[in-house]
């Protein structure tokens, strides 16, 4: 009997041991992640891709383009249906409903971008127990991220003339020290705006200029904690405690749609400029200011609405050159490294799983599996993975990816080939 109890709690040791060297899947909070940089901590990554991937359940939450994210075991997903903006929780594992809470919300969209649908093209973020949401008029809310009932909601009409964007509100709003981050307001007229995160008051506002569609992000750079963003014309950086603006660097697009999200690396940011390629820029501290300066630019690429991502020493995203391009730049020298062939569609979302692979969407449903490592574009593996657009980005949880297409959120997993 007690050499079968050592045995049995050898067995035990083993298996704790195999569970403390397993990677743990971190929380996927917010646009691009705990991080907002696109990097997956915990992604379950095979040796080998398998031929197809299994579909484990399909539910329909709604038309948008707003991001899946996943805090403690429950996804949050944004979407419209009806005439209703509806945020759902659901459980992680099986899909299954915990609560829903919808507001009715009338929209007339910009008939440039009737192809877009209707539906919330911000992603929400959980931060304190607390899920907030940046509906398609630029209605701010927070709900309890466990219940769903309402902690508090704004929205903007007495101040502002509009409320969104031409083409509806995009960007996704960050929590720091306690305060939600979002740029309120519409075309022309707006403001970077620092709420209480608990109670929905302002704490600061910088009213510079109308809000993009990119999001923010934060650094510290030049000695000084700030949120770096696109607007509507320029880019900026702004005291994160205060708001007060630091510096702004022009980025007027011909139809202003500034759409991609910056990117840090090391002591640099990497900005997208239309028609200007990628420009990596270094801000330096002359006497009371803070002046970006260039640090490289590569011409070869050009970005509209894809956010690059990094892997080490280099920087991977979609060039909307030959009708969609994959690409990867050295971001110390911004010198090409490999480009693909063209006609890979009109964006793409792009996530590293942990260093070992990149997981390329596009918008056309073709996920693509490519090694960080390769010296060319080189995939390993290819999946058509939804019968609709696919514009949001992937969630990927351990051994699964999960895809929202036009109307619904599909559970897939990686299974041995």
């Amino acid at each position: 009997m007690r050499g079968l109890r050592i045995f049995f709690e050898a067995l035990v040791f083993a298996a704790a041991t195999l569970a403390s060297l397993a990677p743990v899947a971190a929380d996927w909070p917010q646009w691009r992640g705990p991080n907002r940089d696109g990097m997956v901590t915990g992604a379950l990554v095979p040796e080998v891709w398998p031929r197809a991937l299994k579909e484990e359940w399909k539910m329909v939450v709604g038309v948008g383009h707003a991001s899946p994210v996943e805090s403690q075991g429950r996804i949050y997903v944004f979407a419209r249906q009806g005439e209703d903006e509806v945020l759902l929780c659901l459980d992680a594992v099986t899909g299954k409903e915990l609560w829903r809470s919808g507001q009715s919300i009338s929209y007339e969209m910009n008939p440039a971008a009737t192809g877009h649908g209707k539906g919330p093209k911000s992603t929400p973020i959980v931060s304190n127990g607390t899920v907030y949401t940046f509906g398609i008029t630029g209605v701010l809310s927070a709900h309890d991220a466990r219940t769903g009932k309402l902690k508090w909601r704004r929205e903007f009409s007495k101040e502002y003339p509009n409320t969104s964007p031409l083409y509806g509100t995009a960007m996704s709003p960050l929590v720091d020290n306690g305060l939600l981050i979002a740029h309120v307001g519409g075309h022309d007229k707006g403001a970077l705006t620092a709420f209480d995160a608990e109670t929905g008051v302002i704490k600061w506002s910088n009213d510079i200029e109308g809000p993009a569609y990119a999001s923010p992000i934060i650094v510290t750079l030049a000695g000084v904690r700030q949120i770096v963003t696109t607007m509507q014309n320029d880019f900026v950086g702004v005291d994160a405690s205060t708001g007060k603006l630091l510096w702004k660097l022009p980025a007027k697009s011909e139809y202003e749609t500034n759409s991609v999200t910056p990117v840090a690396y090391k002591d640099t940011i990497v900005l997208s400029r239309e028609g200007q390629g990628l420009t990596a820029i270094r801000l330096v501290k002359q006497g009371a200011e803070i002046v970006p300066q260039e640090v490289w630019n590569n011409k070869e690429v050009d970005l509209y609405l894809n956010t690059p991502v990094l892997q080490g020493s280099t920087l991977f995203g979609l060039s909307v050159r030959q009708k969609g391009q994959f690409f990867a730049i050295d971001a110390d020298t911004g010198k090409t490294v490999w480009q693909s062939p063209g006609r890979m569609g009109d964006n793409a979302a792009i996530l590293n799983l942990g260093g070992k692979a990149l997981l390329l969407l596009t918008n056309d449903a073709n996920l693509i599996v490519q090694p960080v490592n390769a010296k060319s574009y080189s995939p390993v593996a290819q999946y058509t993975v939804a019968s609709s657009p696919t514009w949001a980005h992937p969630l990927v949880l351990g051994r699964r990816i999960l895809i929202k297409d036009e109307t619904s959120l599909i559970s897939l997993a990686i299974t041995a080939p």
